[in-house]
C-alpha cells in the first residue's frame, strides 16, 4: 500500500523569540539590540514546513504544552500545510522555546528550552507512525530524545521508509540509531565533533569521510558558504555555495534538510536531492 504521505518529520517545535543585535554579549555585558520578534521554530517544525513548501505531502509528529506558545506553533503548522494529528498535548510540561541572538552581519547563536520535546512518549510511536499511514521518508534530528528516534525509526525501516538523520544539534549517538540511518546530515561542527576530525572545508570534509562512513550509508556535510560534500554510492561530489547577498542564515540549515527530503520523497538520487537543496537554503538565506 502506498505511503500517505511524502515526507514525516519527527521532533521538536519551539517558538523562538530573536533579537536583533550589533554583537553577542560577553559574560556580565549587556547589549542594546534593535528590535525583537517571535519566530516558529524547532529544527523539526521547521524542516517540516520547509519540505511542505517544497511540495512535499508533509506530517509532523512532536509534542507541545498546553499554553499560547502551542497556539502559535499549531497555526503556524497548519498554515503551511503541514498535518497535525500526531502531534500530542503535555498537560504539565511548557512547550519547547529558544532565544536567539541575531548579529547585523546575518550569523547568530541560540539557547533553547527543550520543555514538552523531551516528553513525546517513544511507546507511542509505532502506533503514530500507522496512524499517518507511513511516508516515504523520515526525518529525524537532535532535539528530542534518542529513544523517540529510534523508535520512530524502527517504524519507518519496516515500513521501507528512507530515514534521514539530521544530527544536530550535536551529542552522542548510539548504534541502534545509527544503524537504521539512510542519510545523515551534519554541518562542520558536528562532523568534526563525530569525526575526530577538523573541519572546515570542502578539503577538510573529505578527510572527515572515512571515519563518518563508519556510521551510515551516505553522508552530507553542509559548509554554510563553502558549499557542501555529498558521499553516497562509493563517490565523493562536493557542492558549491551559490553566491548570494546573506540577509540572515537563521533557519538555513533546516531549510535545506526539508528541500532535501522533499526531493527524496520523488526518487530523486541524493546528489540531485542536495543540488536543489543547496539552491533553495541559498535563495533563503538572502531572503527569498
Amino acid at each position: 500500500m502506498p505511503a500517505s504521505f511524502d515526507v514525516i518529520v519527527c521532533g521538536s517545535l519551539h517558538l523562538d523569540i530573536v533579537v536583533q543585535s550589533p554583537s553577542l554579549p560577553r559574560i556580565d555585558e549587556t547589549v542594546v539590540g534593535s528590535a525583537w520578534r517571535q519566530v516558529c521554530g524547532g529544527k523539526g517544525g521547521n524542516q517540516a514546513v520547509q519540505a511542505a513548501r517544497a511540495g512535499a505531502k508533509t506530517a509532523m509528529i512532536s509534542r507541545v504544552g498546553k499554553d499560547g506558545f502551542a497556539d502559535t506553533l499549531m497555526q503556524n503548522l497548519k498554515s503551511s500545510n503541514v498535518n497535525t494529528d500526531a502531534i500530542s498535548i503535555d498537560p504539565v510540561a511548557g512547550t519547547g522555546m529558544s532565544v536567539a541572538i541575531l548579529k547585523d552581519d546575518g550569523d547568530y547563536g541560540a539557547v533553547i528550552v527543550s520543555g514538552s520535546n523531551l516528553k513525546i512518549d517513544p511507546a507511542s510511536l509505532s502506533t503514530e507512525w500507522q496512524k499517518l499511514g507511513g511516508a516515504n521518508v523520515l526525518v529525524l534530528q537532535n532535539e528530542v530524545p534518542h529513544l523517540v528516534n529510534v523508535a520512530v525509526a524502527l517504524a519507518a525501516k519496516a515500513d521501507g521508509a528512507t530515514v534521514v538523520f539530521n544530527a544536530a544539534p550535536v551529542r552522542e549517538v548510539g548504534q541502534d540509531l545509527l544503524s537504521l540511518v539512510d542519510v545523515l546530515i551534519v554541518n562542520r561542527v558536528e562532523a568534526e565533533d563525530m569525526s575526530g576530525v577538523a573541519v572546515h572545508n570542502r578539503q577538510s570534509a573529505i578527510a572527515a569521510l572515512p571515519a563518518l562512513r563508519k556510521l551510515a550509508k551516505s553522508i552530507v556535510i553542509t559548509l554554510g558558504a563553502e558549499g557542501l560534500v555529498v558521499r553516497d554510492a562509493g563517490q565523493t561530489v562536493e557542492i558549491a555555495a551559490q553566491a548570494v547577498k546573506v540577509v540572515s542564515t537563521h533557519g538555513a540549515g533546516d531549510c535545506f534538510v526539508g528541500t532535501l527530503a522533499q526531493q527524496l520523497s520523488q526518487s530523486a538520487g541524493l546528489v540531485e536531492a542536495c543540488r536543489a537543496a543547496n539552491r533553495r537554503a541559498a535563495e533563503f538565506v538572502s531572503g527569498q
